[in-house]
């Protein structure tokens, strides 16, 4: 039997801290008017109706530029239209309820889930205080995967065009086609979806505007992947990055290791016969969450809720996670790349070191070399190794 505190399951807990997490930094932030990029969303809705330029500075109205995409305007009215307290609130709580639902979705038993939240909190709230996206991102990840496992290519692919239409992670999904026991269905309804989407923000602009806007984009984001390369930069914490910072060297190119990591995340999908196995395919949804993070120029604090999340998920789909070596990890995940850019962290070793080396990926890569290993290297059909999928996943097993 579940032990319950006053009436609730440690899982549901859990959820109650999220939620928690989620409307005190809105209180927080709301009262204190320290909103800048909710008004950055916010406001793209109504640049979209005027046809004001999405991609240009707007300095009465908020810091910074919008980097996303014309459908996003579209994504964020239910946020935008209602008042500024209204929709930041539904902002904060709405991110909260995706990384939740995302979970519920995965193949673990509730302990395992209400590790996985706890283990993830701290780089949710990273995030979730600066008003991100990305705890959105992450479940739009997650959940188009569970939805493939599930046969559910409709929806899937939904979110997997609609996500990368509005910030480019999510099409790491495209690589769960070869999870999908409906192909054909896969690719039509991918076609569908990337026909109706990229034309939906012409609902409440004009197609003139929209096309423009995503010429707009693509030029906006090669311009601050520019910016983003610096040795001194908020961003750039990413496996070039970190080279970049170690070696002093500001042009240390992106593009070897961008083919390098491309090598090594398709080197298991060709392993064909591996993909029977329900770990395996776990283990390639780990590796995608981390890596479209430690290869992004545009990696910054925040946005390693997504790649925690995928770290996370890898040892808790062990027998075993909590062995010496995971430990090790788990710490250095929560304390370096959890805690290690915030005030937690004496202000000497969070800027002189953690920042300046981007410190805070390196448990993130450690990790993704890890998982990748395994992937190119391990059985994982042997007898062994399925009974052992069998008993951590024994609630997906269940299922008819």
């Amino acid at each position: 039997m579940t032990k319950k505190i006053l009436g609730l399951t440690g899982y549901q807990w859990t959820c109650i801290l999220y939620m928690a997490v989620a409307i005190f930094t809105w209180q927080l932030k709301y009262f204190r008017h320290i909103d800048n990029n909710y008004l950055i969303f916010r406001d793209s809705w109504y640049h979209a109706r005027a046809h004001l330029n999405l991609y240009a500075a707007y300095p009465k109205e908020y810091g910074d530029i919008y980097y996303y995409g014309p459908l996003f305007t579209l994504f964020v009215a239910p946020f935008a239209v209602p008042s500024e307290a209204v929709g930041f609130f539904l902002w904060e709580v709405c991110n909260a309820l995706a990384v939740i639902l995302a979970v519920s979705m995965l193949p673990l038993d509730n302990n395992r889930k209400t590790m996985m939240l706890l283990l993830c909190v701290i780089e949710f709230a990273n995030s979730i205080f600066y008003m991100q996206f990305n705890p959105m991102i992450t479940a739009v990840i997650v959940i188009s995967f569970m939805l493939i496992e599930k046969e559910k290519e409709r929806w899937a692919t939904l979110l997997i065009v609609a996500g990368t239409l509005v910030k480019l992670y999510p099409v790491v999904g495209l690589a769960f086609f070869l999870f999908s026991k409906h192909k054909e269905r896969f690719i039509i309804w991918s076609i569908i979806w990337a026909i109706v989407l990229f034309f939906a923000p012409m609902i409440v602009s004009s197609p003139s505007f929209v096309i423009q806007s995503y010429h707009q984009w693509m030029e906006a984001l090669s311009a601050k992947s520019a910016l983003n390369t610096g040795l001194n930069t908020s961003q750039d914490m990413c496996v070039m990055g970190v080279v970049r910072r170690l070696t002093g060297n500001v042009h240390v190119p992106n593009l070897p290791f961008l083919l390098a990591g491309a090598v090594i995340f398709v080197l298991p999908l060709l392993r064909f016969k591996q993909l029977q196995s329900y770990k395996f395919r776990l283990q390639i949804l780990a590796t995608s969450l981390i890596m479209v993070v430690i290869f992004s120029t545009g990696a910054e604090h925040p946005t390693f809720i997504i790649a925690v999340a995928g770290a996370m998920l890898w040892m808790l789909i062990q027998q075993k996670p909590f062995t010496t070596t995971n430990i090790i990890l788990i710490v250095l995940l929560l304390v370096v790349t959890g805690l290690g850019l915030t005030d937690a962290m004496p202000k000497p070793i969070r800027q002189d070191i953690i920042a300046k080396y981007s410190i805070k990926a390196w448990p993130c890569i450690v990790v993704w070399l890890i998982i990748s290993w395994e992937l190119v290297f391990k059985d994982f059909i042997t007898k062994e190794s399925l009974q052992e999928e069998r008993l951590v996943l024994s609630d997906a097993y269940a299922r008819p």
